[in-house]
């Protein structure tokens, strides 16, 4: 009986550790870019505005600025933020799912890594989205099918100009597509 129940504890605990140990991987996705950091930025920006459902740039930020403005030394990271309000308004609307606003923008993020290639890092909007119940669930299944979309990288279309937001003062909003946030 003692070998019984130390098998079910032994088999909990390392279903505990696989499942931790997995869980980034399940979370969030990352992909090599075939282009570099500006062709991939701009190529996901207008693949944003292509993709309908309401979906605007409301951002791009680059985080790695910060760190080399305080003296550090890292890599390009570039985030693209885009938001839909036909996606962001029911959750916004909702009291009980409104502090999901933290997800809002939907992030891209495109950076380099040592090895020269440039990879794009996306949150797993589909699985995320199930963990908030039937509400968020279908509203993220249909934010990870458009981002999907934002991912195409067809070689065969001409390279895009990457679209830099005007300074806040300028644009009113504080980033491309100003007056577009969620």
């Amino acid at each position: 009986m003692l070998k019984f129940f130390g098998g079910i504890v032994a088999g909990i605990v390392v279903t505990g550790v696989l499942a931790w140990n997995m869980a980034g991987g399940l979370m969030f996705n990352e992909r090599v870019s075939p282009f570099g950091m500006e062709e991939t930025v701009a190529r996901i920006q207008h693949n944003i505005q292509d993709t309908g459902n309401k979906w605007t740039l409301s951002g791009l930020r680059n985080p790695a600025r910060a760190v080399q403005s305080d003296g550090g030394n890292t890599l390009p990271v570039m985030m693209v933020e885009a938001c839909s309000t036909l996606y962001s308004g029911p959750i916004l609307k909702e009291d009980s799912v409104r502090y999901l606003s933290i997800l809002m923008p939907c992030k891209i993020s495109v950076y380099k890594k040592n090895d020269g290639k440039v990879y794009i890092g996306t949150m797993n909007a589909g699985l995320m989205g199930k963990m908030f119940g039937p509400l968020v669930g279908d509203i993220m299944d249909k934010v990870a099918a458009d981002q999907q979309k934002f991912l195409v990288m067809d070689p065969n279309k001409p390279a895009p100009q990457m679209i830099v937001p005007k300074p806040a003062g300028e644009s009113g909003g504080g980033g491309a597509g100003a007056g577009s946030g969620c």
